[in-house]
């Protein structure tokens, strides 16, 4: 039995959508979506997602709650003595140069709030878009937030995961629903917002590329934290007597709706407000500020929205270093912070080039992008899309199928026909359709 455990399923549920709802949902999915046409891309991410990121969702939740171990030794107790146990160790790394990007994001968005409660966000029309190019631009902000944001990370995770990574989910992310439901209210009334909904609810294919199609499944699997053993982690704090089908029908569920949520608030505005769709990684700190500034009382519901969105990024930033925390720590609970505060300097240390990409290292580039964006597409379009390759091969392969069932819930004569659904999507389509991508994108096919 893992040591560490959930107090309840909804605990669990919280923490996994938390991992799943974050920067992903919040602050990628409205540029990606921009950058691939809107509807188009939407429709084929939520295509990837049920298809795909579901049945792997579940999967991993096979491997991390039939073993109850962390994601290398939960693979090593499966299939011991063998190359699998690399699946749970690349995870690793890709949640490593995750966290290392992602943590600078985190940065921005305490910076943004610092100005928000000091009054500099609002000193002048459009002051957001200039403070937002000073923090990216700036190496002191970029880099000093960064290392912050590590921080706060490191001490929620060294506190373990009923008193750090539960008890901070369970009161924020119903509030971010909230907030998220009043932001697209306002959204909606703005003149010009009727072409922002068309834009992002009605599909037009003819822009659509492989490349587009690559970025959606990648989009898929970074919103639902897939194909990086976050949720084998996870799941193997989970006690026997929880459905996993239903919480991993509430976790996709929860994220697509935070998807929609997303769209809804940012797209009509940025119509509204003449602005463009794909403008990239600030669409987020430009196009919120000017919602805001717009509504009765609007600095104080951007301040809370801040913080709530700051929430949803730290919740996914705990899940990332809690896995190589948790590979690390086993039984030895004590020395958690020393291991914690470890890995987080190491991740800060890693992700100070990304950090800088955007001011003093602007001008490098690598395969003709910058290092931000670089280690964000090797994260979200080759690791993860492999590490799930990897993970739809090695359950049908070497979890035999009485497991399967058990941990699933499933027999004869209770929910078999969805069973060889779900064993069928895992076994056939995901890695079919990610090498067909592949190939695709690499022109080989």
């Amino acid at each position: 039995m893992n040591s560490q455990q959930w107090t309840s399923k909804i605990g669990f549920i919280l923490a996994a959508a938390g991992s799943a709802i974050g920067l992903g949902a919040i602050w990628k999915f409205p540029y990606m979506a921009g950058i691939g046409g809107g509807g188009a891309f939407f429709l084929i991410f939520i295509g990837f997602t049920l298809l795909i990121g579901l049945p792997l969702l579940l999967a991993e939740f096979v491997i991390g709650r039939s073993t109850q171990k962390e994601a290398v030794e939960a693979y090593r107790q499966i299939a011991p003595k063998s190359l699998w146990p690399w699946i749970g160790k690349l995870g690793i790394v890709t949640c490593f140069i995750l966290l290392s990007f992602y943590s600078v994001v985190g940065g921005w968005i305490l910076l943004y709030l610092w100005n928000a409660l000091t009054g500099k966000l609002w000193e002048g029309n459009g002051a957001y878009e200039a403070v937002f190019n000073e923090i990216i631009a700036n190496p002191y902000l970029a880099v000093g937030s960064q290392l912050l944001f590590m921080l706060i990370t490191v001490l929620i995770v060294s506190k373990g995961v009923q008193q750090g990574v539960e008890k901070v989910n369970k009161y924020f992310m119903p509030a971010l629903f909230v907030l998220f439901i009043i932001l697209i209210g306002r959204s909606l009334t703005l003149e010009g917002a009727a072409e922002g909904i068309r834009f992002f609810l009605q599909p037009n294919f003819s822009n659509v590329t492989s490349e587009i199609i690559l970025y959606a499944m990648g989009q898929s699997f970074f919103s639902l934290s897939v194909g990086v053993a976050v949720m084998v982690t996870y799941s193997s704090y989970l006690s026997k007597e929880e459905s996993l089908p239903r919480s991993a029908f509430s976790i996709v569920s929860l994220t697509l709706l935070i998807t929609l949520f997303s769209g809804l608030a940012i797209f009509p505005v940025v119509f509204a407000f003449g602005m463009e769709p794909t403008q990239g990684p600030g669409l987020l700190f430009i196009v919120l500020p000017a919602i805001f500034s717009k509504m009765a009382f609007g600095k104080i519901f951007f301040v809370v929205f801040l913080l709530l969105f700051f929430f949803a990024t730290i919740t996914s930033a705990i899940s990332m270093l809690e896995i190589s925390v948790a590979s690390l720590v086993t039984k030895e609970t004590k020395k958690r912070g020393t291991i914690s505060l470890i890995i987080g300097l190491l991740i800060f240390v890693v992700g100070v080039p990304s950090a800088l990409s955007f001011g003093v290292l602007s001008d490098v580039q690598l395969f003709g992008k910058t290092v931000f964006d670089l280690a964000d597409f090797t994260v979200s379009n080759v690791l993860m899309p492999l590490g799930v390759l990897l993970v739809s091969i090695f359950v049908p392969l070497k979890i035999k199928k009485d497991v399967l069932m058990r941990e699933l819930g499933v027999s004869k004569q209770k929910g078999y026909t969805l069973f060889i659904v779900w064993l069928l999507l895992l076994r056939y389509l995901a890695p079919i359709a990610i090498i067909i991508v592949f190939l695709d994108v690499l022109g080989i096919i």
